[in-house]
């Protein structure tokens, strides 16, 4: 199963597009499968369901900075990552038009009062590119684990 696969398998487990991303890349990260899914739950639909940042790309983000994460304060070492986080937003934004969970979903700002999770149908599959995020995000994630 390759990495797109696998956290193809996570999401349509009900594990958030964060959690399936990065705990797809659990084993080469150090982290247990439940080390991985806990540490990016929070990161899900947005950040906790309030429709910000997508989900898959920030468990991108999360592969990437193991990958190339600053180890100090230094603003060289910030810069690396920091510009690599923007290559990999303007490659994301280039395939999806943009970064916004709230925007890959076509919702407008009073529908989402709830932190409760949507019931995983067909419909729900169907209604959104969600799926499509998680597997170009770990496709991503996996080259910059072959690069590293």
């Amino acid at each position: 199963m390759n990495a797109s696969e696998k956290a193809l398998d996570y999401f349509h487990q009900g594990f958030n597009c964060a959690q399936s991303v990065f705990a797809a890349f659990a084993e080469q990260t150090g982290l247990s499968e439940s080390e991985a899914l806990r540490f990016s739950s929070a990161f899900g639909a947005g950040l906790g369901r309030m429709r910000g940042t997508c989900g898959a790309f920030a468990g991108l983000c999360m592969v990437a900075g193991f990958c190339q994460g600053n180890l100090s304060g230094d603003p060289a070492e910030k810069e690396r990552i920091f510009a690599l986080t923007r290559t990999l937003a303007e490659d994301f934004k280039r395939e999806f038009g943009t970064l916004s969970c709230r925007e890959l979903l076509h919702m407008d700002e009073e529908m989402e009062a709830s932190a409760r999770p949507s019931e995983r149908t067909r419909a729900y599959y169907d209604a959104r590119p969600c799926e499509r995020c998680v597997a170009f995000c770990a496709a991503r994630a996996q080259e910059l684990l072959k690069s590293n």
